[in-house]
């Protein structure tokens, strides 16, 4: 009984932290590598996807707009810039799939 318990939750915990991770985005602020690195995650494709992905500055500008393919069989994309040379503030990352919008921030200080 403890093992089918155990096996169950252990289950549960796998799946909730797989769901977790679908259309996520994320941004990592690596200053000793003068460096700003955002993932988009999204369940593992089948087929090809264009996706589009944008930095928006603090003034609210559009500051990055490209579009890229997700290649077969992968389930993220990252983007990256360097800091040196942004505007200091909270910056934004949006990624725009199927029309649905994805977003996340970051403070440059």
């Amino acid at each position: 009984m403890k093992k089918l318990v155990c096996s169950f939750l252990l289950l549960t915990s796998i799946c909730f932290a797989q769901e977790n991770k679908i259309n996520q985005v994320d941004c990592l602020i690596l200053k000793d590598e003068d460096s700003i690195i955002c993932k988009y995650s999204i369940e593992r494709l089948e087929y090809e996807k264009e996706i589009e992905i944008q930095w928006i500055d603090p003034d609210n500008e559009l500051s990055r707009n490209r579009k890229i393919i997700i290649p077969l069989g992968h389930s993220s994309i990252y983007d990256f810039r360097y800091i040196t040379g942004r505007q200091k503030g909270v910056w934004i990352f949006k990624v725009i799939d199927d029309k649905k919008e994805y977003t996340t921030s970051f403070k440059l200080e």
